[in-house]
């Protein structure tokens, strides 16, 4: 394990140049790192915030277990999503650490877990399903006017998860998992016959869809992604078939809109036991990540080939994000959180907190 005062030496150097805090805003600390995940301890479902360069946490108590969250751009706010499917989110104010506002789902819809907000911070885009139909939509709340609701953009499709914003500030990017589910069947997949993923580039404005990019095979569910700044995009993929068949479980999208699947070893795509939970991308490495919880593995890759780095062995990879230092920090659902360089040398373990980390970290 890595020493917490060596730790805090190395961060800190890296940190202290950034102006602003990850979170968005000025704070008085600018060294200040904080990540944010939805956990869950022996007290039940909580949000918890997290300084890597201190290891200082605490920890908010929520109604319902959440899944992923967004930073509110020029705001201290973060907003996290109940898990799919899920009836409400909540907005924080991180500065007071205390929940601001709880916003419930519309009757008849839920939401599928994601979001993000528009570049100067007014709208959240939430990812949703309308129950009776099992339509897949983008809700857009107005933050400025107590995030009530604005609109929904249809995608012609089911099961919409992950989504994120595109560095024009216009276009989103949305992993359209394909798979149906009703709140009064929790997490049962209603549709695996007939299931059309696909990853999804939107107008956020007109809600037109510029770009439709199908899997290999119906059945991978494509659900988690992250974009580098110059518009490539890392897609993840959860395999919905038999249990005996390989399939290829990442895509990539280059900046010029050609979609190809990324090949890996056979053996590593065999111990991926079909799912890939988090994708985070270092563009300052040229670096992707992709965790793999169900096999135990975070894997790196080239951001401008596609090609395997490293294949780490961490157990219950869950959350990935950017360090801000050409690595990422990679949480783990058994309470352990890490740092994994992005040169491929070994992952540095923090800490283990007596918890359990959820698949996304913000």
């Amino acid at each position: 394990m890595l020493r917490r005062r060596d730790f805090i030496k190395a961060a800190l150097a890296g940190i202290s140049t950034l102006s602003l805090h990850p979170l968005g805003w000025s704070h008085s600390d600018s060294s200040s790192s904080w990540l944010w995940s939805a956990v869950d301890d022996a007290q039940g479902h909580q949000i918890l915030g997290y300084q890597p360069a201190t290891g200082e946490h605490f920890r908010i108590g929520v109604s319902e277990r959440c899944h992923s969250g967004c930073r509110r751009p020029g705001h201290p706010q973060v907003a996290l999503f109940a898990r799919r499917p899920g009836r409400s989110f909540h907005v924080l104010d991180a500065n007071e650490r205390r929940e601001i506002t709880r916003i419930e789902a519309r009757s008849g819809y839920h939401f599928y877990g994601h979001g993000t907000y528009s570049p100067d911070g007014r709208y959240l885009y939430a990812t949703a399903n309308r129950i009776h139909d099992g339509a897949g939509l983008i809700s857009v709340f107005d933050a400025e006017q107590g995030y009530s609701l604005h609109g929904d953009i249809d995608l012609a499709g089911i099961g919409p998860h992950e989504l994120r914003l595109m560095p024009d500030g216009e276009t989103l990017a949305i992993g359209l998992g394909g798979i149906r589910t009703h709140p009064d069947y929790d997490r049962v997949k209603l549709n695996l016959d007939d299931m059309a993923p696909a990853l999804l580039l939107v107008d956020r404005r007109s809600g037109t869809i510029l770009e439709r990019h199908a899997p290999s095979h119906h059945q991978l569910s494509c659900r988690h992604l992250d974009i580098a700044p110059d518009g490539s995009v890392i897609a993840g993929y959860q395999f919905q078939g038999p249990a005996w068949e390989r399939r290829p479980l990442l895509a990539f999208r280059s900046p010029q809109g050609t979609y190809n699947e990324i090949s890996l070893p056979d053996e590593l795509t065999d111990e991926l036991r079909h799912y890939i939970a988090s994708i985070a991308i270092a563009p300052d490495a040229h670096r992707a990540l992709a965790t793999a919880p169900r096999g135990h593995r975070a894997l790196l890759l080239d951001l401008d080939d596609g090609r395997l780095v490293a294949s780490h062995s961490l157990r219950d990879a869950a959350g990935a994000l950017p360090d801000r230092q050409g690595g990422f920090w990679v949480s783990s659902g058994l309470g352990a959180i890490y740092r994994v360089p992005g040169d491929g040398s070994a992952p540095q373990q923090l800490e283990a907190l007596n918890l359990s980390w959820d698949n996304h970290l913000s």
